[in-house]
C-alpha cells in the first residue's frame, strides 16, 4: 500500500532520464523529465509550505491540462493537503463558488485563462487567503501571487530546510485524503468526493491489472485534467509505467483550443488515446467528410472496407474465428490501402483509444475497430476513482463495458440490495480498495451510496456468462411502463443519435405511461441537405411536412422488419415525437459538464409539451405543434415565401 508520493518517488527512481510531460510553449513540444519534475514539484510543495498551508488543508485548482497542472497536484499532496480540482467548464462564479466554500479551501491555483471567472471572489470570499496563477500576474490584486514565485519561496525554503520537507513527505499515509472531486450538482448541489492516496494507488495497481503500457508509449490527454478518467488513467497511470504525457496547446479561447487538437495528434503521434462519445463522434464525423471529399470513388471503397471490417471482427471476441478467416487478406487489402492513410490523421503510431464517460454506441466501435484504432469501451465513476472495468487488446467484446478490474468485488442487485444470477439485470454494486471514503460534510449522500462497505453506483448493469459486465444506464433514467415494466433509454437514444445524420439529439421519456415519447433536437444543416438533394419528395414545397416524414423514417428504421429492427424491445420505442426549438447545452443547463443529458432540467423546461405528446393529436408527427417548431426553424410550407 502506498500514497501518491511514495508511488511518484519510485517512478522517478526508476524512470529518471524518460521524459513524463510534454508541453507546446511556442513552435514545438517540449519533454520534461521525471526528475525535473519532481524538482518542480518539491519547489512548489515547499513554497506552499512556506506560504503557511498546513496537512489537510484544502487548495482547488482550475486550468486546463498542462505542466503546472500535475505539478500543482502533486505539490499539493506532498504539502500534506487536499487537492480540490475544478471543471473549467464551469463558467459561473456562482458553480465556483459554491465549491471553494463547501470545500473550505484557503488557495486556488489557476491559469490565466481561468483566472478570469475568479474575478469578484477574490473580495467577496474571505476566506480564499491566495490565489496563484500560472502566467506572469499582472492584475495586482493583493491576494494573487504568481506560481514562478511560489518556486522561489520553495528554492529558499529547501536550502535550509529541505531534510525537514523529506521526512515530512515521507509521514504522508495512504489514508489521507488526496482529492475533493465535485460532481456536475445536475440535480441538487454538487457533492464533494473524498478520495484518499489509496484510492489513487490502487485505482492504478486495478487498471493495470486489464492492460500495460510500455514505458515508450505517449498519449495526448484530450479530456480534462480534472475529468476523473483522465485524472487517474493521466498522471498516475502513465507515471506507473514511466510513460509519457502530453497536454493541448492552450489557445486564447475554448474554440482556438478545440481547433489545436488535431494539429497536436499529428505532432505527437500518441500511442493511445483516452476518448468520450462526443469527441469519437466529431473524429467519425471529420473521417468520413475527409473521405467523401476525395470523391464517389474513394466513397465507395470506404464503405466497402468498413463492411469486410464489421464482418471479420464481429464483436471482437470471435474476430477472425470460424468462417471470418477468409476475410483476412481482403481485410489487410484494405488497411493498406486505405484505413493506414486515415490513421495517419492521427499520427500513424495510434493503437487503439480507451472510452469511457458514457455509453459508446456500438456501430461507434465498429467503425473504429474496422479502420484499425478500437475503441475499447470502459466503466467507472468518479466515487470509484474511477476504473471498475474494461476493454482492452488482450480481451474485448464490442456493446460490453469489458473485463472487471482485478482485484475487486461486483453483485448485481435488485431494488432491495439481493443479488441477482448472471445475466440478470440490476443495479451494479462494487467494493474494493479504489472505492471513496464517502461525500465531504454529506452524511446522508455517504449513508445512501456506501452500506457495508460496498458502493450503490446507481447504475444499471449486468454480467454475461464470459465476465464481461454491460451497463444500460442510470436508474433515474428509466423508462417506467404503466406496467411497471421498467427499460434503460441511453442505448435507444445514443443509436438515434448515432446512426442517424438527421437526429442531433434526443431524449426519450415514459413515466407509467401506455407509450414512450421522444423529444428530439433536429440537424437543421442536414435535413436541408436532404431536401436539396430529395427535392422531387417535397410535394409543392412543403418542407414542414418533408422534414417531419424524415424523422420518422430515421425513427421507423428500429421497427420490426427494417434495417435496425432487431436492437430494441418495440414497446420503447417512441410512439410520438416533439421537435424542440433548441438544443440541449451547457448554457441552457441541459447538459452537465461531462454533456451528459440533465433529464430533470429538460422535463421540467418541456412539461407542458410532454402532456400535450400523450394527447391522441401528437401520434401524428405532423402535428401542429412540430409543424410551427419547424417554422421557427426556418422551413417553409406551400405558398410561403
Amino acid at each position: 500500500m502506498k500514497a501518491i508520493t511514495h508511488l511518484f518517488e519510485d517512478c522517478v527512481l526508476k524512470y529518471s532520464n524518460n521524459p513524463f510531460l510534454w508541453e507546446k510553449k511556442n513552435d514545438t513540444y517540449e519533454p520534461t523529465t521525471y526528475a525535473e519534475t519532481k524538482e518542480k514539484v518539491y519547489q512548489f510543495a515547499a513554497g506552499l509550505i512556506s506560504l503557511g498551508v498546513k496537512k489537510g488543508d484544502r487548495i482547488a485548482l482550475l486550468s486546463e491540462g498542462c505542466n503546472n497542472w500535475v505539478i500543482s497536484e502533486l505539490g499539493i499532496l506532498y504539502a500534506g493537503a487536499i487537492n480540490v480540482p475544478l471543471s473549467v467548464k464551469l463558467a459561473e462564479s456562482p458553480d465556483i463558488r459554491f465549491r471553494l466554500i463547501h470545500s473550505g479551501a484557503r488557495i486556488i491555483i489557476a491559469s490565466a485563462n481561468q483566472s478570469r471567472k475568479l474575478n469578484g471572489l477574490r473580495d467577496e470570499l474571505d476566506s480564499l487567503e491566495k490565489v496563484i496563477i500560472f502566467e506572469t500576474d499582472n492584475t495586482n490584486h493583493e491576494k494573487n501571487i504568481a506560481f514562478s514565485d511560489v518556486l522561489k519561496l520553495g528554492m529558499d525554503y529547501l536550502e535550509t530546510n529541505r531534510k525537514d520537507f523529506e521526512i515530512f513527505w515521507k509521514s504522508i499515509l495512504p489514508s489521507d485524503y488526496a482529492n475533493i472531486c465535485y460532481t456536475s450538482g445536475t440535480t441538487a448541489d454538487p457533492k464533494g468526493i473524498i478520495l484518499t492516496h489509496r484510492n489513487y494507488t490502487a485505482n492504478v495497481e486495478q487498471g493495470l491489472s486489464l492492460m500495460n503500457i510500455p514505458s515508450n508509449f505517449i498519449s495526448l490527454l484530450i479530456l480534462p485534467w480534472d475529468h476523473a478518467f483522465a485524472h487517474t488513467v493521466g498522471p498516475y497511470i502513465l507515471m506507473h509505467c514511466g510513460a509519457s504525457i502530453a497536454s493541448i496547446q492552450t489557445g486564447k479561447t475554448s474554440m482556438d483550443t478545440l481547433k489545436n487538437i488535431p494539429i497536436n495528434i499529428k505532432e505527437i503521434k500518441p500511442h493511445f488515446l483516452l476518448s468520450v462519445p462526443a469527441l469519437a463522434k466529431n473524429f467519425r464525423k471529420n473521417i468520413e467528410s475527409g473521405i467523401r471529399a476525395k470523391g464517389p470513388i474513394t466513397t465507395s471503397l470506404f464503405k466497402l472496407g468498413l463492411k469486410t471490417g464489421f464482418a471479420y471482427n464481429g464483436i471482437g471476441f470471435d474476430k477472425g474465428k470460424g468462417w471470418r478467416l477468409i476475410l483476412k487478406p481482403l481485410v489487410a487489402l484494405f488497411d493498406k490501402i486505405l484505413f493506414s492513410k486515415v490513421r495517419e490523421a492521427f499520427g500513424g503510431r495510434l493503437e487503439f483509444f480507451v472510452g469511457g464517460g458514457a455509453l459508446l454506441d456500438i456501430e461507434l466501435q465498429r467503425f473504429f475497430y474496422a479502420i484499425g484504432i478500437p475503441m475499447y469501451q470502459g466503466y467507472g465513476l468518479t466515487e470509484a476513482s474511477p476504473i471498475i472495468s474494461s476493454n482492452a487488446p488482450a480481451k474485448h467484446k464490442l456493446g460490453s463495458s469489458g473485463f472487471l478490474v482485478k482485484p475487486m468485488d461486483l453483485k448485481i442487485c435488485d431494488l432491495e440490495g439481493n443479488e441477482l444470477p448472471i445475466g440478470d439485470k440490476g443495479e451494479i454494486v462494487i467494493r474494493g480498495e479504489n472505492v471513496m471514503v464517502g461525500y465531504w460534510n454529506n452524511p446522508v449522500a455517504t449513508e445512501e451510496s456506501l452500506r457495508n462497505g460496498w458502493l450503490y453506483t446507481g447504475d444499471l448493469g449486468s454480467m454475461d456468462k464470459d465476465g464481461f459486465l454491460y451497463v444500460f444506464g442510470r436508474f433515474k433514467s428509466l423508462l417506467i411502463g404503466d406496467d411497471g415494466e421498467k427499460y434503460s433509454p441511453e442505448g435507444i437514444e445514443e443509436a438515434l443519435i448515432a446512426q442517424s445524420p438527421y437526429i442531433e439529439q434526443c431524449m426519450l421519456y415514459n413515466d407509467q405511461k401506455p407509450y414512450t415519447i421522444a423529444l428530439v433536437v433536429i440537424n437543421k444543416e442536414a435535413v436541408k441537405r436532404w431536401m436539396q438533394k430529395h427535392h422531387h419528395h417535397v410535394h409543392h414545397g412543403d418542407e414542414q411536412t418533408a422534414a417531419l416524414k424524415l424523422i420518422e423514417s430515421e425513427i421507423h428504421e428500429y421497427r420490426t422488419g427494417k434495417k435496425h429492427g432487431a436492437m430494441f424491445p418495440q414497446r420503447w420505442l417512441p410512439t410520438a415525437v416533439g421537435i424542440l426549438p433548441e438544443g440541449f447545452t451547457e448554457d441552457n443547463q441541459m447538459l452537465n459538464s461531462t454533456m451528459k443529458m440533465v433529464r430533470g432540467k429538460i422535463i421540467d423546461r418541456y412539461t407542458e409539451f410532454i402532456k400535450f405528446l400523450y394527447t391522441p393529436e401528437a401520434k401524428n408527427i405532423c402535428h401542429g405543434r412540430n409543424i410551427y417548431e419547424m417554422l421557427r426553424l426556418g422551413f417553409t410550407k406551400q405558398g410561403e415565401a
